[in-house]
């Protein structure tokens, strides 16, 4: 699995980097799904302030997912990102789909988010390790978003 651009990056780490991308590329599109759930079913005294952020971390998720997706394809491989990939291999925990009250979606987000936070970190170690700054990089800037999103997130829990 070689791309047909030059990267300059060995076939093994571009190999390797491929899987590590779309591992978190599924795990990104879970959380933004997650994130549209609550988002539409979200009920509580702060409906609205909830409503609006989690519709807003649901477009940043998008934009990591895409990011991610396109430096798979830039590597030489083939994005993952249908509903039966990210059913299939997600490594987040099932999300409460009947919920409605805005402390569970605030739980529940919460927790996805720092999982798939602390994941990418590991991911940013595994792709400077493996001499691929560049991925590393997308893997920080995500991981820092997300840091942030769950910030924002948790501050509704106090």
């Amino acid at each position: 699995m070689s791309s047909p651009f030059v990267t300059g990056i060995e076939s093994n780490t571009q190999t390797s980097m491929i899987v590590l991308l779309n591992r978190h590329l599924v795990d990104a599109i879970d959380l933004k799904l997650a994130m549209k759930q609550a988002h539409w079913n979200v009920q509580g005294p702060q409906f609205i302030a909830l409503h609006e952020l989690f519709d807003q971390i649901a477009a940043r998720m998008d934009e990591h997912a895409d990011t991610m997706a396109e430096r798979v394809v830039q590597l030489g491989g083939t994005a993952t990102g249908t509903s039966q990939s990210v059913a299939g291999t997600t490594s987040l925990p099932a999300y409460p789909a009947e919920a409605t009250d805005e402390r569970v979606h605030l739980e529940a987000l919460s927790e996805r988010m720092a999982a798939f936070g602390k994941s990418c970190r590991e991911a940013i170690d595994e792709a400077d390790g493996s001499g691929d700054a560049d991925t590393a990089d997308i893997m920080t800037g995500v991981s820092r978003a997300v840091d942030k999103d769950v910030w924002f997130v948790g501050a509704h829990l106090r």
